[in-house]
């Protein structure tokens, strides 16, 4: 199948699932890949602790940076017979969903960009997960609250049918090959299907992040009875085994999206939202969603223009609105645009950026939502004699009146003429800072025929709702949980809403030619993550590795500043930030990008994670 982006990102589409019918797969498909790739399994691949995995990796003809080894591994092999990047992305993906299944997976959702190097053009895929139509703003109010107050955000609201939106990485894969790739959709999920069925060795991650969720996923039958077999975690070194989820999967590669959105998988799904398979005595109330067929039939997938930001010369492309995540990417380097941080040492530069963060923040919480929903002043926000206002308030030293400062948002209204009369006063906001969910994944491809794609995918927190749909072997989202619970705003919960996201996906286009995607996972520690890569990138000089290395630091407005404390160097930042005012708070890491440069004489540098979360997988073909 032909693609012709430079056609696509002038205007958002939506594509329907009507448009995208499965054919059955053809016993040729799997051909001598399908045979290797069984046989292997069936062998067992290497594991981390067997063979060290390369988190770094040159080549010219195309790769592959991932958390894991095996997706990694399975997306080159479709870089290897000819499949293109957005083929070798989705098959990455549907890997993640088998070996990751607590990070991403058909049962959430995600953001993709993918970049044009010979139309110089980019588009984005939105397939965030959608509130069902029964949704109103006080959808997590407890009521048995006599004050109105919200449900603990966990267990009860996390651990919910009351948390999960409709899901949108099926649609979202079906329609990045249908539109962009050149294999069939069922051809590319043949890898992943094997690695379900013969199964994968179990490493320390995926067994912690049962151990972490035990009490949660041992309080419904379906999840114990997948992850929990005889009461106990899966010993690490153990084969896993999901054979449900080959089946879904299988359905999908024969059937198309039908069966997902309103066939045998939407039955499934709807009733198990509606009737969450508890067990008989769980340890917490387990409440009830009211996701229907119909809310499954009418998901639709949006195909949207990506954001575009320049900075000191290099053109950034990421995702806009339902995502925050390029908007206020793209913001925190205009407001340093202006400051010399290559002039400066480290430590005054991070605190530079460190306060771009905060404002930025102040302004994404008043003001960005569901643009089918909220009046957002876009064009306020990002008009330059704004931005001069607000860089105004980056103090050179620590942060104003010293200590937990929390910045006001700005006034963008008279820097732009809105032709809408819904916003010509300030809006009302009851700010709202709960959390947002780390666990997500971010892949990147690039391929030999200039194709880049930069894909972050989702269920929210480490193992999403907790809930896997039974005899489908896959875990249901908790995005709903990204949903303000303070009303109003512009992140209340709505019918068919698309909760506001962090995830910034990014691709960025340097003067000479060279490109570089990147992204990483870790709820709004995204924004702050991809802005520092961006930082460390082009201020800093530093080449994908370091910049993807290097100590993190978090400020999204909220006071403290979120510190990793287990990285070389970071020590020293900190104790410098602390004498100058800021107050911090520790936490082991912060993200875990992928990325692959790509010069523009044709070779790839794939980089992923040397340490956080275990490291990741980089792999690129000769």
């Amino acid at each position: 199948m032909a693609w012709d982006l430079s056609l696509r990102p002038l205007r958002s589409l939506t594509v329907k699932r009507r448009w995208l019918w499965g054919a059955r797969v053809r016993p040729w498909l799997f051909g001598l890949w399908g045979i290797l790739l069984m046989l292997g399994l069936l062998w067992g691949w290497p594991t981390p602790a067997q063979s060290p995995v390369a988190t770094v990796a040159t080549g010219r003809g195309g790769a592959v940076a991932s958390v894991d080894d095996r997706a990694t591994q399975i997306g080159l092999q479709v870089l290897q017979q000819g499949g293109n990047a957005v083929d070798a992305a989705v098959a990455t993906a549907a890997a993640l969903g088998v070996v990751e299944p607590f990070s991403a997976g058909i049962g959430g959702g995600g953001f993709m960009v993918i970049y044009n190097r010979a139309t110089d053009t980019a588009v984005t895929l939105d397939g965030r997960e959608e509130a069902p139509a029964a949704v109103t703003p006080n959808l997590f109010t407890d009521p048995d609250s006599a004050t109105g107050a919200p449900l603990p955000f966990y267990p009860q609201r996390i651990s919910s049918g009351l948390a999960v939106g409709v899901p949108g990485t099926p649609l979202n894969w079906a329609t990045a090959v249908a539109r962009y790739g050149t294999r069939p959709l069922g051809e590319l999920l043949q890898p992943a299907i094997a690695l379900a069925e013969e199964g994968f060795t179990v490493d320390a991650t995926f067994a912690q992040q049962i151990e972490r969720n035990r009490d949660r996923f041992a309080a419904f039958t379906s999840t114990r009875d997948l992850y929990l077999p005889q009461g106990e975690v899966p010993a690490v070194g153990s084969r896993f085994r999901n054979p449900d989820l080959a089946r879904t999967y299988r359905q999908l590669a024969d059937g198309g999206m039908n069966p997902f959105y309103r066939g045998e998988i939407a039955q499934a799904i709807a009733q198990t939202v509606q009737v969450p398979p508890t067990v008989a005595d769980p340890p917490f109330r387990v409440w009830p969603g009211a996701m229907t067929l119909a809310d499954l039939d009418r998901y639709e997938v949006r195909v949207r223009p990506a954001w575009e930001t320049d900075y000191r010369g290099y053109h950034l492309y990421g995702m806009g609105l339902p995502s925050s995540g390029g908007i206020t990417v793209g913001q925190i380097l205009d407001l340093l645009e202006t400051e010399a941080l290559g002039a400066m040492d480290r430590a005054p530069a991070l605190h530079r950026l460190l306060e771009a963060e905060r404002l930025a923040f102040a302004d994404r919480n008043t003001y960005l939502g569901d643009p089918e929903y909220v009046d957002v002043p876009l064009a306020g926000l990002t008009q330059p004699d704004y931005l001069a206002q607000r860089r105004t308030l980056i103090p050179t030293a620590g942060p104003p009146n010293e200590g937990e400062y929390v910045a006001p948002a700005g006034n963008p209204l008279p820097f732009q003429e809105d032709p809408s009369p819904s916003l010509t006063t300030l809006p009302t906001v009851a700010l709202n800072f709960g959390p947002e969910g780390q666990s997500t994944t971010h892949l990147t491809v690039a391929d030999a025929q200039g194709l880049m794609v930069s894909y972050t995918l989702t269920l929210e927190s480490t193992g999403g709702s907790g809930i896997v749909v039974p005899g489908y072997g896959f875990i249901l989202n908790n995005e709903l949980t990204d949903f303000s619970t303070a009303v109003p705003g512009p992140n209340v919960p709505e019918p068919g809403k698309r909760p506001r996201s962090s995830m910034a996906p990014t691709i960025a286009i340097a003067p000479n030619g060279d490109g570089v995607a990147f992204g990483s996972p870790g709820g709004s520690t995204i924004i702050t993550t991809v802005a520092a890569i961006a930082v460390n990138l082009v201020d800093f000089g530093m080449d994908l590795a370091g910049a993807i290395a290097a100590p993190r630091f978090s400020q999204r407005n909220g006071g403290l500043t979120l510190v990793e404390t287990t990285l070389p160097g970071a020590d020293t930042l900190a104790h410098h930030l602390w004498e100058t005012g800021h107050k911090l708070t520790e936490t082991d890491e912060i993200g875990a990008a992928t990325g692959i440069f790509v010069k523009a004489d044709g070779t790839f540098t794939a980089v992923a994670e040397p340490q956080r979360r275990g490291g990741g997988s980089a792999a690129a073909l000769p």
